[in-house]
Order: structure tokens, then C-alpha cells, then sequence
């Protein structure tokens, strides 16, 4: 039987810092308010040239060095993002080409705060069924793009940051045991934001307009409905503090243990409160909950694998430690993983080097391939290729202005 397991992990969060006394300069707040409510004391902000893609490539160059693996093992590389930086590409598959990952497929997964255990389980059940041996599960968002700086409800939650793990198949029993992915869509108006090419849509949509219209207006007075979140606070809160507690019990029943056997509970870290209210609902102490909300807000899917590098930095995490992962997002969605943590491995510096080595190369050859794109497309462009079959009018050119004909009777195109 195979087995999935976490075998490397790493974490980036980008240089700015802005506290909470800074934040209280652009918006009515202080920090007090801000700890009281929320838990958070600063967060992290991306600089003019951070990419959700580049910090998610510094997180997984962190979690290969962590376990001692080349970008070339890697199978599967997943993203859990709600800020990727195009509608398509995927985030992931611009990780893929930066690291060198030749032989990885890649995808982006949309389930907010959600997206990174969401595809920790995919990403497991692909290594269980056999289909691949590594795998590379990234959360990562830079929620301050989405921000109004103005609304209170909203610009003092977030922050922004990358983290990442390494899954191993296995023989040894352990890693990820199992998981749960839930949804309820009905709760989509709760905490949303628009996209941004909604006024070019061809097809009308006014069922799911309508219900997507924000009840209240942002702190500027303006409705936010020009690409920055909206949030009914309150409804999130309370759906917060339920499902932590909830699925926490559904996942521990499903692995088979007691909620005083669990270890250590990794929350999603929207909010301090509601991390405390889930714990005391579960009749647990809040030790057994690792809270870091304080240094990096909420950084949407990349608050559980940050959360996963700082508890194992602290002591948090020993081999065999029973675990649960447990996440709640817009959607809505919520997940939970129960896991069996590892021995860790002892660090490689030559493994590192090596790694910086191969995405020096890799980007070396990602610029080749452009240009050697490039040069074929140019090349193709000057040679004239004459059609000597007729063209209906019903068929037309193609896009590249060389007409495509295909006469069944001959075989041929």
C-alpha cells in the first residue's frame, strides 16, 4: 500500500512589513483595535516586482531543499491561489517552468483560504493511486491587490505570502491518513470579489449578478464592486467558528482517533477569535491550536503551509504527532486533513546549491525556448505556402491567414 508524505516544506514572505500603527495612518484604526478583534499585530506586503508566481517558486525552492529532491522529481505541482497573476497561465505552470520541473503536470485550484489543503488531498490521492512518486502543493496570494485601503473591514486582515510542501509516496504507513472537501455555494455572497472582465461577458448572467451584489458600501461609501473584496463579517465570522470546530470532529472520526489524541491543530489563520472559539467548542486547549495570525495576517491559502513551517520551526511538530490541518474560504469552502507527521530528514547542502544551480539553468533555458519560439515563428511567417485547392467560401482562412482545406475524398488537408 502506498502512503503520502509531507517530506519538505518552506515559506516565503516578502520583505515589507507594514504594522498595525503604519495601517492606522491610512485608515480609522489603531493597533489596539486591530488586536483585540483580530489577533493581528502586522503583515506582510508584496513589492512592485513579487509575483504570486515568483514567491510561490521561492517557497517550493525552500520545501526541495528541505526535502532533498531536484525540481526534476516532481510529478505534480499544484496551486492553491485566489490572486494569480494571469486568468491563464496557471500560477503553477509558470512555477513549473522557473523550478525546471520537466516532468511535472500543472494546475492552479480556486478554493480561497481552502485551496491549499484542497490540494494537498489531490495531490495525495494522486501519489496513493500510483500515478506519480512527488509532488509539489503550493498556497500562495497577495491579497493587498484586492484590498481597499479605505474599508476597515477588510485592509486590516490581510497580508501576503507563499508556502509550500513536498509529498512523498511510500511504504511506511503514515502522511496524510485522509480528508474532507466540502462546499456550499449558496454561501458565495458572503465573501467575493468581482473579476475584472465581468462588463465584457457576452452572456448575461443576472440570477448570479443579483445575488453577488454587495449589500453595504466600503469605507469610501463606494460599493465594492470594482475588484476589491467584499465581506459580510459578521456571517463569516460565525461560519468561521462552526466549521473549524466541525470539521475538526468529522476528520478525527474518519482517522479514527479522539480529539485528545490530536497533537496539534493547524487552523486556517483568518482570525484569533475564531480559532479560539473553535477550541473551545472542541473542549480543547488552546495550546493544542498553532496561532501565528500575529506576524503575517491572513494570507488566504498560504496560511496553513506558513503556519506548517513555523510550527515545525518551533518545536511544534515531532515524528509521529497526530495532525489536523483544517481550512475555511469564500466559495464557501472548507477542508481538513488528518496526517501522521514524519521523521525529518537531515539537511543537504550540496542539495541546495544544486537547486540554486538547476534554476539558474532553468531560466537560462525557459529564455532559449522563447527565443528559439520566436525565431520559428519569424521563419515560418516568410515562407510562402501556396494552397492549389480550391477554397469554399465556407471554410475561409485559419488565423495564421494560410487557408486549410480538407477533402474527405483524397485524405488529405
Amino acid at each position: 500500500m502506498r502512503y503520502a508524505h509531507i517530506v519538505g516544506w518552506g515559506k516565503y514572505a516578502p520583505e515589507r512589513v507594514m504594522t498595525n500603527d503604519e495601517l492606522a495612518t491610512l485608515v480609522d484604526t489603531t493597533d489596539t483595535w486591530i488586536r483585540e478583534r483580530t489577533g493581528i499585530g502586522q503583515r506582510h506586503l508584496a513589492g512592485p516586482k513579487d509575483t504570486c508566481a515568483s514567491i510561490a517558486t521561492a517557497a517550493a525552492i525552500e520545501a526541495l531543499d528541505v526535502a532533498n529532491i531536484t525540481a526534476a522529481q516532481i510529478g505534480l505541482i499544484i496551486v492553491g491561489t485566489s490572486t494569480p497573476d494571469f486568468a491563464f497561465p496557471s500560477t503553477a505552470c509558470l512555477v513549473q517552468d522557473a523550478l525546471g520541473a520537466d516532468t511535472a503536470g500543472a494546475f492552479d485550484l480556486s478554493a480561497a483560504c481552502s485551496g491549499f489543503v484542497y490540494g494537498l488531498s489531490m495531490a495525495a490521492d494522486a501519489i496513493k493511486a500510483g500515478s506519480i512518486d512527488y509532488a509539489l502543493v503550493i498556497g500562495s496570494d497577495i491579497m493587498s491587490r484586492l484590498l481597499d485601503w479605505k474599508d476597515r473591514n477588510t485592509c486590516v486582515l490581510f497580508g501576503d505570502g507563499a508556502g509550500a510542501v513536498v509529498l512523498q509516496a511510500s511504504d511506511q504507513p503514515g502522511g496524510l491518513l485522509t480528508s474532507l472537501l466540502r462546499a456550499d455555494g449558496s454561501g458565495g455572497d458572503m465573501l467575493y470579489v468581482r473579476n475584472n472582465y465581468r462588463d465584457k461577458a457576452v452572456v448575461s448572467t443576472p440570477h448570479l449578478s443579483t445575488a453577488l451584489t454587495p449589500p453595504a458600501a466600503t469605507g469610501d461609501g463606494k460599493v465594492s464592486d470594482a475588484g476589491y473584496i467584499f465581506m459580510n463579517g459578521r456571517e463569516v465570522f460565525r461560519f468561521g467558528s462552526r466549521i473549524l470546530a466541525g470539521a475538526t470532529r468529522e476528520i478525527a472520526a474518519r482517522a479514527g482517533w479522539e480529539l485528545g489524541d490530536i497533537d496539534l491543530i493547524i487552523p486556517h489563520q483568518a482570525n484569533n477569535r475564531i480559532i479560539e472559539s473553535a477550541a473551545k467548542s472542541l473542549a480543547l486547549p488552546l495550546e493544542k491550536m498553532f496561532i501565528n495570525i500575529e506576524h503575517y495576517a491572513n494570507t488566504s491559502a498560504a496560511t496553513i503551509p506558513i503556519a506548517i513551517c513555523d510550527a515545525v520551526n518551533n518545536g511544534r511538530l515531532r515524528p509521529n504527532d497526530k495532525v489536523i490541518l483544517v481550512g475555511f474560504g469564500a466559495g464557501l469552502t472548507w477542508a481538513a486533513a488528518a496526517l501522521q507527521w514524519g521523521t525529518p530528514r537531515v539537511l543537504s547542502r550540496t542539495n541546495r546549491t544544486l537547486n540554486r544551480v538547476r534554476l539558474g539553468l532553468a531560466n537560462v533555458r525557459s529564455r532559449a525556448r522563447r527565443v528559439f519560439r520566436r525565431l520559428e515563428d519569424s521563419l515560418s511567417s516568410n515562407v510562402d505556402h501556396p494552397v492549389k485547392s480550391p477554397v469554399s467560401p465556407a471554410s475561409g482562412p485559419d488565423r495564421s491567414g494560410t487557408a486549410v482545406v480538407e477533402t474527405e475524398r483524397e485524405g488529405k488537408v
